[in-house]
């Protein structure tokens, strides 16, 4: 894999997640699933353009990015808690290290704002988000197992010491028509990407 890039083209399309949350504090996992859909996007996409102009960045520095949606529920929901939404990226690269630079979101993982994260491709193809915010950090690692397989691993840690730590799988739901489309399911899907 060359840049981040490529893991969002990848990543395009529709998937499955089933995730574990451990609350260190409260020594518990609590259980949870989503439905993501992920779409990559051009360097010259309006989206891409405008999350650039959101956070003063020159738009041409953009190599692209991905607008990603999600739906799900946790094991601990309570009755008015709602686990939707959908939020852009823009890849800003390093000029000298493609393989690092800046990722601009629309909104975080920890926090509903506008937020700058680094990230970088590690040795082993897998794609490293680190954002830092007013009141705490995330690190999240991503890879693929195989092309409809990939995995997720983020930490959330809070100042004062409480911390999460999540594993996640995401299976790729294959395109099916409206004819062959299964009925609707009860359960509800729970987004951790919040990339």
């Amino acid at each position: 894999m060359k840049d981040a890039m490529e893991f969002f083209q990848q990543s395009t399309g529709r998937w499955r997640s089933q995730r574990t949350t451990h609350h260190l504090a409260f020594k518990r996992a609590e259980p949870g699933e989503s439905q993501i859909e992920v779409e990559a996007l051009a360097a010259d996409h309006p989206k891409v353009i405008e999350i650039c102009q959101l956070h003063e960045v020159d738009p041409s520095l953009a190599i692209g990015g991905a607008y990603v949606a999600w739906h799900g529920s946790m094991a601990w929901d309570k009755d008015d808690e709602n686990h939707q939404g959908s939020t852009v990226f823009a890849l800003i690269p390093d000029a000298e290290t493609p393989r690092r630079g800046t990722l601009l979101r629309e909104r975080g993982y920890a926090e509903i704002v506008p937020v700058a994260g680094q990230y970088h491709i590690d040795d082993e193809d897998g794609l490293v988000l680190t954002t830092e915010y007013e009141t705490m950090s995330s690190t999240e690692r991503f890879w693929f197992a195989n092309p409809d397989l990939r995995m997720r691993t983020s930490t959330v840690k809070r100042f004062g010491g409480f911390s999460t730590a999540t594993f996640c799988t995401e299976t790729r739901i294959a395109e099916t028509s409206d004819a062959e489309a299964p009925a609707a399911e009860s359960t509800k899907y729970f987004s951790y990407f919040g990339w």
